[in-house]
């Protein structure tokens, strides 16, 4: 996570940057906003993309009202320290009219057909039961025992599959296999992070 970025406001009358956000998965253009100093430094801290609103005057987050946050994966000028190109993950569709970008287009990466990465879907749906009741919620009352608990699932998945992996019960084999990587995905959030970030490390031991 990118934790200081240099840019100059002052490149612009208004003191505000352009600031493209893209999809961290699929590398889909989502939107274009407006950053002042202190709207980077809400992103920043808080880790959702926020912007200021040229005709509300203030600062906003994106999702304040629909719930659909973008949460900030990283943030990187431009080679002439005035635009800035913010890679996120949506939790729901970003323009308000209901599309996934504001060009009313599909999020849908390169190579997938018809479709996101189903894994990038999931990790949504696990974002947004966090606020869920969790009488009513498996995943809401995961996250409210805390990481204590839902470190151990994990563990306990894990275990689970093993045992199944010494068997020839396929389909038993490949439900322990899909219980132990939604119990990961939860911990990765309960920690703060998210598969992409545990994907670009896999990609620079690739690269060695």
């Amino acid at each position: 996570m990118t934790k200081e970025v240099a840019i100059d406001f002052s490149k612009y009358s208004d003191g505000l940057v352009p600031a493209i956000v893209q999809d961290s998965k699929t590398k889909v253009v989502l939107m274009l906003g407006f950053m002042n100093a202190e709207a980077l430094k809400v992103t920043l801290h808080t880790k959702k993309v926020t912007f200021y609103s040229r005709s509300r005057k203030r600062i906003w987050t994106k999702g304040e009202v629909s719930g659909h946050n973008l949460l900030l994966d990283s943030i990187t000028p431009d080679c002439d320290n005035d635009t800035l190109l913010i890679k996120a993950t949506p939790t729901g569709p970003v323009c308000h009219t209901g599309s996934d970008t504001c060009w009313n287009e599909k999020n849908i990466g390169e190579g997938v057909a018809q479709e996101p990465e189903f894994l990038h879907y999931l990790e949504t749906i696990i974002e947004k039961k966090k606020a869920a009741d969790p009488k009513h919620s498996y995943t809401a009352s995961l996250f409210q025992r805390g990481i204590n608990k839902i470190a151990q699932k994990v563990g306990e998945e894990a275990v689970e599959l093993v045992i199944e992996a010494k068997d020839n019960d396929q389909d038993l084999f490949l439900n322990e296999a899909a219980d132990l990587l939604f119990h990961y995905l939860i911990l990765l959030n309960a920690k703060g992070f998210n598969l992409q970030q545990v994907k670009d490390i896999l990609k620079k031991r690739h690269s060695k």
